[in-house]
């Protein structure tokens, strides 16, 4: 009997498992998602205090403003849910060249990638590509695809880092967690072209030029040689993607310029 009932209950629980991982990302792709929002947003406020906590925070006023600035006119634009998140904005004193923002609304700016950043326009690149990964709920599906396989990970480690394998070093060592991590789950090359468009979008809406999206990433690539850029660990800035994003324009500039039209011009000094 206790084995007839097993024999029952796996298509009950495959069933389920095939509900709950149908979704559709905002650019039309299939995702298979498993990890609710609630409990990476959970996951993500732990990880987000403990890194506050654990690393320094930029107290110059001018860098605080700017950075705030930038990411508040981004953070207007956004749809519900994401616009019914009470958004957190934290930027760490590093030198490391990265941006992150995570599940539930939380946003992280290291210091050192506004060496590259040239203007307002080039940080709402940075900004809005990293909030298209939480909308576009990316994390959720990297979570998703480590519990469904069965992979060991430090999640709060992995959510933090933005699948950043230097950020996610980083931020083991603001967690305290010692050892290296095992795996790493960085997003996929879909992802990131994904976050590219959508965060093209909110900042156009926002009214930054997304025209300054192509010298951010050339400069983002050519900073590269210098010093590493774990921002570009794992979305290089090749010629196909500038050109993918040259083909956005078309879209992205009409949006541009009603968001000008209606009054949304951002003037965020650095």
């Amino acid at each position: 009997m206790r084995t007839h009932r097993l024999k029952l209950l796996i298509p009950f629980v495959l069933a389920a498992l095939f509900v709950a991982s149908c979704s559709t990302s905002p650019t039309g792709r299939s995702q298979m998602i498993w990890k609710s929002d609630a409990e990476l947003a959970a996951e993500s406020a732990r990880a987000f205090n403990q890194m506050r906590a654990g690393m320094p925070l930029t107290t110059d006023r001018k860098t605080i403003d700017f950075v705030a600035c930038v990411a508040e006119a981004v953070v207007a634009v956004l749809e519900p849910p994401y616009s019914d998140f009470e958004w957190e904005l934290a930027i760490f004193d590093s030198e490391s060249v990265n941006a992150f923002a995570m599940p539930g609304g939380k946003i992280g700016v290291l210091s050192g990638i506004l060496e590259i950043t040239e203007n307002q326009h080039q940080l709402a690149t940075v900004i809005g590509h990293e909030i298209a990964h939480v909308t576009a709920r990316h994390s959720n599906e990297r979570a998703s695809r480590a519990s469904l396989t069965g992979v060991g990970i430090n999640v709060a480690a992995i959510i933090l880092g933005g699948g950043h394998r230097g950020a996610t070093y980083t931020a083991q060592q603001a967690l305290g967690a010692g050892a290296a991590m095992g795996i790493s789950l960085p997003h996929t090359r879909s992802q990131e072209s994904e976050a590219d468009i959508i965060g093209l979008e909110y900042m156009a809406k926002a009214g930054f030029d997304p025209r300054e999206s192509v010298p951010l990433w050339q400069r983002m690539d050519a900073s590269s040689d210098k010093k590493p850029a774990e921002f570009l660990s794992t979305h290089p800035a090749s010629e196909t993607r500038i050109e993918n994003l040259v083909s956005e324009w078309q879209k992205v500039l009409p949006l541009y310029n009603q968001a000008q039209a209606e009054g949304r011009v951002p003037d965020c000094k650095k």
